[in-house]
């Protein structure tokens, strides 16, 4: 992709505005707690003290719009009291000396532009921390002040963080959206499964309800029921559904059985909809009759056999504890030691610093944003002290909250953010214009300016920027500045830093296209293990650990994310590929998920404990391992990669005892022989096709 054409479809992505669920009633209270903290300022301290307990209560309540399962209240005191602290910190260190300064400024950016390797949450706080640093470090006179200044902003953290706990709204009303969610998703992909047998399904509404129901432990005691289970079997519903659809090992294409599978998918779907629709608003299972009835039907054993029907016995029984869970219960909460257990915020410290340490190496992307932003903010003071305009920080402080570690999104934020800046600037200034506002005119309007972000912040990050910008307008003017002393300054320095910002990136870029086949290998590996494991559990179900094929399954679909979202990076880059053309990348994916699919569908008829081992089982599970290690290692030095440990063991063994009890039972006799919890002979003999077919597709994406 050309320059011109990433910059043109970076600054159209950061300029559109895109439907999303307003929330009204949690930007009412946001807006309330700025409100609370700018009167209480106003009335005891003066417009200094309430600009900086303004900062403090609008950059909490930013905080707990994140997406992050964190309890909203401790998001708020965390971006309150770390800026309270930066804000100190700062006004001691460069009160007096700009070098100092300059020196503390380089040191906080860095750490904040490395905190991104915790994640998008705690980056997107130490950036604000960073940005709000480089403000009120401006407004006190001495230490004593100072010190008022970080007490001020500390509180206006903590009154967002009381409103929080006092005034709930929608409580657990994520946990509930993202468990809803991943149960819609396998609705929808039963019913695509009634036309395509094989259809794709992306596991991400499943990870993040996993994410979801991670929960500390104050939250495991108060969480409610019906958010405890259903997720767990989600995962285990899929399988299913997949295996009683694939042909290969579900019922036939074509006939009675065919049309039967059809009826119980439409039916699964129907009822996965009722359960996410109830544990959505928390309200009772509606259920409509005839799809409890095709699930319970006494016939399907005259239309399906063998694999087909114990997989539909078990898809009933699933479906029948999901409605049962998703029951919103009387009072009850869930066992905290049957929980998925988070760190407190306070055990986190160590596992942010691990992560940060693993990504001070050469070459990770992570590292090169740390270096970028400081030099960049840096360099943005340095302008806006040598330019003749006044509140030079403003630039800094543009090129901080617009930098992020991938291309697409700087960009796209660097347009968005001048853009709104002068729509914002603009609708501000004509407003001060005509009603001549007082300083209490003045704070009321900058809360009606950040309850309207608050609201729409999700929409866009240009019509943030714009409210953001009034904000400024309207809060700068409670303390007495003229608007013609702000606007021509703010929007000439927003521009400077959000070029720099541009330029930065263009001369110090972390790029992804570079690493896709990285990427795809460690996709490979991942997919390869996790195979490994299920077939492990064939070879010997008595020993096996179940929970080795749990873990093998979450790393696959952490890798198989991983590559998704270099993918989508990487389309809009301004690089030309370097040995992996978009075609070979998707032709790959499609392949792997295939080959994932194969795999999860011998999870689904996984032997009993007691069941004999599987002849074979353990010589294809350990050629997998080790063909798509090699494979993987081929991938990331530019060779096609090969499979000839798993294709000379199916045609010596396994495949020839899996095949010949097929021929001899008959296929669905077969199946019925292998009831009783074995696995039928059709299963993976089906299975064990694929799974070389996607490896042979794989090779076949990466050969020049």
């Amino acid at each position: 992709m050309s320059w011109l054409r990433a910059v043109r479809d970076a600054a159209r992505s950061g300029m559109a505005v895109e439907r999303a669920r307003l929330e009204p009633l949690v930007a009412l209270r946001a807006a309330v707690g700025l409100a609370v903290v700018i009167a209480a300022g106003l009335a005891l301290l003066g417009p200094g003290a309430a600009a900086s307990s303004a900062f403090g209560a609008f950059m909490a309540a930013i905080a707990t719009f994140q997406q992050s399962w964190r309890p909203r209240p401790v998001l708020a005191l965390a971006s309150g009291l770390t800026l309270a602290v930066s804000t100190f910190v700062g006004y001691l260190v460069g009160a007096s000396h700009t070098g100092l300064f300059l020196v503390l400024l380089a040191v906080w950016t860095f750490a904040a532009g490395m905190l991104w390797a915790a994640g998008p949450t705690a980056g997107i706080i130490a950036s604000g921390n960073v940005a709000i640093m480089l403000v009120t470090v401006t407004l006190p006179t001495s230490v004593a002040q100072a010190a008022g200044h970080a007490a001020m902003i500390a509180a206006g953290g903590v009154v967002q963080a009381l409103l929080i706990a006092l005034f709930p709204v929608r409580r657990w009303g994520a946990q509930r959206d993202a468990l809803a969610d991943a149960l819609a998703a396998e609705a929808d992909y039963a019913r695509r499964l009634r036309q395509d047998p094989v259809a794709p399904f992306d596991p991400q509404p499943l990870m993040k309800a996993r994410d979801a129901a991670t929960v500390t432990v104050r939250q495991a005691r108060r969480r409610p029921a019906e958010l405890h289970g259903a997720r767990g079997l989600a995962e285990r519903i899929r399988p299913v559904l997949a295996s009683l659809a694939d042909p290969a090992v579900g019922a036939p294409a074509e006939g009675p059985g065919r049309d039967r599978v059809r009826d119980l998918l439409a039916a699964a779907g129907a009822v996965l909809d009722a359960a996410a629709r109830a544990i959505r608003h928390g309200e009772a299972v509606s259920l409509p009759g005839p799809s409890l009835a095709v699930l319970k039907s006494p016939d399907t054993a005259d239309l399906l056999t063998g694999a087909p029907l114990r997989a539909a016995r078990r898809l009933a029984a699933l479906l029948d504890v999901v409605l049962e869970t998703a029951e919103p219960g009387s009072g009850r909460t869930a066992d905290p030691a049957e929980s998925m257990l988070r760190p407190t915020l306070a055990r986190l410290v160590p596992a942010a610093l691990r992560a940060v340490r693993a990504e001070l190496r050469p070459g990770s992307p992570v590292l090169r944003h740390a270096l970028r932003v400081t030099a960049v903010t840096c360099a943005g003071l340095l302008i806006g002290l040598a330019l003749p305009l006044g509140h030079a920080y403003w630039a800094p402080m543009a090129s901080v909250m617009i930098m992020r570690p991938d291309f697409t999104q700087t960009y796209s934020r660097a347009v968005a953010r001048f853009a709104g800046t002068l729509v914002g600037v603009g609708v501000a200034t004509a407003v001060v214009q005509v009603a001549q506002p007082g300083m209490y005119l003045s704070g009321l309007l900058a809360v009606v300016s950040a309850g309207l972000m608050y609201v729409l912040m999700r929409t866009g990050y240009a019509v943030a920027q714009a409210f953001v910008s009034a904000y400024v307008v309207f809060l700068l003017g409670m303390g007495g500045v003229r608007w013609d002393q702000t606007v021509p300054d703010r929007v000439a320095l927003t521009l400077v830093g959000g070029l720099l910002a541009m330029i930065g990136y263009a001369l110090y870029p972390a790029w992804e296209t570079p690493r896709l086949r990285t990427r795809l290998a460690d996709w490979i590996a991942a997919d390869g293990r996790y195979a490994a494991a299920v077939l492990g559990q064939y070879a010997d179900p008595g020993g096996a650990r179940r929970a080795d094929v749990r873990e093998a399954l979450l790393a696959a679909r952490d890798a198989r994310v991983a590559w998704q979202e270099a993918v989508d990076r990487a389309a809009g880059e301004p690089v030309r590929h370097r040995g992996l053309s978009r075609a070979a990348a998707d032709h790959a994916g499609e392949a792997l998920a295939a080959l994932g699919r194969s795999a999860m569908l011998l999870e689904a008829h996984l032997p009993d404990r007691g069941h004999a081992p599987v002849p074979g089982a353990a010589d294809l599970a350990s050629a997998l391992r080790s063909d798509t290690e090699e494979g993987a290692r081929a991938v990331r030095e530019r060779r096609v990669p090969r499979w000839d440990g798993v294709r000379a063991v199916l045609a010596d063994s396994v495949w020839a005892v899996w095949t010949e009890r097929v021929d001899r039972t008959g296929g669905a006799a077969g199946a019925g022989a292998a009831g009783g919890g074995g696995p039928a002979p059709e299963v993976l003999r089906g299975a064990a096709e694929q799974l070389l077919a996607s490896l042979d597709e794989v090779s076949d994406a990466l050969r020049p």
